[in-house]
């Protein structure tokens, strides 16, 4: 559709009539203010209506062969192309009831004839003007849809962009150079599809728009993880008492890190608030044996829930400088054995669905040589600043 800047300073007005003396006749009195058209036939008339540019009214007799102009106004009317174009009905037909019949079918004036000129022009000169006046709220209407979606287009570029940045910088104390964020997105994608496929009742909740969040958000599952030292987060050794205690605490610090950020913004924000879930809540297990609260069950948000079993199987499949990696299938039957204990067994079947899937993304994302190079320097690096410093006697 044109919009308003676009149409020409002369409205366009179809007359349709059967008889070529009425069609020379409604032309002769319109043409010195509008452009016209003319229609010998309810078919002729259809093609016009909806071919450029668009009439901006239409003037239609009843009576005609084949096509009365009523099935032609009950044709335009059903067509959304056509609809909003404004039909008088020209024609013989005085009674009552057909100008009531000719009004249900949405048309907007009923002129019967003969019609004086100036009665006529008044009619039309009135129809064009209510059309130019919605013409304008609706192309005002379509302005203001077009701003909103390149607005929610910024917003959601903007919230990617933080999302990948925070993500990115929390990575860079495990592995910089690593696709674990990479792989932990397309895993939750996967997860969470497959769980909205098998579960009906989470449809709503796992819709395509919100597990995109979801995965996106999940990329700062471990940014609390800032929070914690090298000696700690790159020790390829069990780690116990305060070690311990100080390494769990990351699922703490990441969670208040993202409040602190979101009370910023004034305002609560989705993307945000799966992060905070999944940061806080993703070493729960499902039967209450995790941190930081012991959570049970479906205590534990679906977001954390789903983020849990992504990140064990990439931990148990990606490489790491200090320990084999399991194949697939021993990583699917750990995760099928742990199934109600560890996961939420409901969880555990849409990873079955999409184990082959997870499996492919491991294989195409798999970190590089360089990177567990560089991952293994890190650590020996870490290992090698861990000097206890004592003040001289």
């Amino acid at each position: 559709m044109d919009t308003m800047l676009d149409r020409p300073d002369q409205e366009l007005i179809l007359v349709v009539d059967d008889t070529p003396a009425n069609l020379d006749r409604i032309s002769g009195l319109l043409l010195d203010r509008y452009r016209v058209k003319v229609a010998g036939s309810g078919e002729k008339a259809l093609h016009l209506a909806a071919a450029s540019p668009q009439p901006d009214l239409i003037l239609l007799d009843v009576m005609m062969p084949d096509m009365d102009g009523y099935e032609v106004c009950r044709r335009l009317k059903a067509d959304p192309a056509t609809a909003a174009i404004p039909v008088i009905f020209l024609t013989a037909m005085n009674q009552e009831g057909d100008e009531q019949h000719g009004l249900d079918l949405g048309a907007q004036d009923y002129l019967t004839k003969p019609v004086s000129a100036p009665i006529l022009l008044a009619r039309v000169r009135a129809q064009l003007q209510l059309k130019a006046a919605a013409d304008y709220l609706r192309d005002k209407s379509e302005y203001l849809e077009l701003e909103v979606r390149r607005r929610t287009r910024e917003i959601q570029a903007l919230h990617d962009a933080l999302i990948e940045s925070m993500a990115i910088l929390a990575d860079t104390r495990d592995n910089p150079d690593g696709k674990h964020l990479v792989r932990i997105e397309l895993y939750m994608q996967a997860l969470a599809g497959a769980l909205a496929r098998q579960v009906p009742g989470l449809r709503d909740e796992l819709s395509d728009e919100r597990i995109a969040l979801l995965a996106k958000s999940a990329q700062l599952h471990d940014i609390g993880k800032l929070a914690i030292p090298d000696r700690l987060l790159l020790s390829p050794a069990p780690l116990e008492g305060e070690d311990l205690a100080l390494m769990q605490s990351h699922t703490r610090a990441g969670r208040d890190a993202l409040d602190r950020a979101e009370r910023k913004l004034g305002t609560e924000t989705s993307f945000l608030t799966y992060a905070k879930e999944i940061a806080y809540c993703h070493h729960e297990r499902w039967d209450g044996s995790g941190y930081p609260q012991g959570l049970r069950g479906e205590q534990i948000p679906l977001s954390a829930r789903l983020l849990a079993l992504a990140d064990y199987y990439d931990e148990l499949t990606s490489r790491h400088p200090y320990r084999q990696s399991l194949s697939s299938d021993e990583a699917e039957t750990r995760i099928g054995a742990a199934s109600g204990s560890h996961f939420d067994p409901q969880v555990v079947l849409a990873f079955l669905e999409v184990a082959l899937q997870f499996a492919e993304i491991a294989r195409t994302h798999a970190d590089s040589d360089e990177a567990i190079s560089q991952e293994l320097q890190r650590m020996e690096d870490s290992l090698a600043e861990n000097i206890e410093l004592v003040p001289p006697s």
